[in-house]
């Protein structure tokens, strides 16, 4: 899907890692909601607290997923989730444009 519609878009971004990951919170009439963003070149590790599923529009980066030993390589055009309270690790290689959507 790239165009979402009848949607709500919290104004105030989301900010992370003195502005290197920022993203934008879209809410849905049924109740769910998603992040667009970016993430610049860098490390990174975030926590969950629902389950998510990472698209990543553009860019390339390495994930390390929870209980994972194995970094995986992620690029536009492929997703990857991640469950609900848990910790991930990115390696961002190239600018990545992306989508979370979390589940309820």
């Amino acid at each position: 899907m790239d165009i979402f519609e009848n949607v709500a878009v919290v104004k105030k971004a989301n900010v992370y890692f003195d502005g290197k990951v920022t993203s934008r919170t879209v809410l849905f009439a049924d109740g769910s909601k998603k992040t667009l963003g970016i993430m610049l070149p860098g490390d990174y590790e975030f926590g969950t607290d629902a389950a998510e599923i990472m698209e990543i529009l553009d860019g390339v980066l390495d994930v390390l997923l929870p209980g994972a030993t194995v970094w995986q390589t992620f690029q536009g055009g492929q997703s990857f989730a991640v469950p609900a309270k848990s910790r991930f690790a990115l390696k961002v290689k190239q600018t990545a444009d992306y989508c979370c959507s979390y589940e309820a």
